[in-house]
């Protein structure tokens, strides 16, 4: 019976580590999706800024 109970605790605490590396692992990728989207945005306000201040230039040189 003591050998029955050693096992099961055994088993569960493996199902335990086994989700918690599981969660750490999907908290990893969002992490890095997360980043990745960050890192998106920022060359996309590059993209944007680079426009406009083109436009700019672009209106000052017409204005002369």
């Amino acid at each position: 019976m003591r050998m029955l109970v050693a096992v099961v605790v055994a088993a569960l605490a493996g199902c335990g580590v086994e989700t918690a590396s599981t969660a750490a692992t999907a908290a990893s990728l969002k992490k890095q999706e997360l980043q990745e989207g960050q890192r998106t945005m920022q060359r996309a306000q590059q993209k944007i800024d680079g426009a406009m201040q083109q436009m700019q230039e672009r209106a000052t040189n017409a204005d002369k």
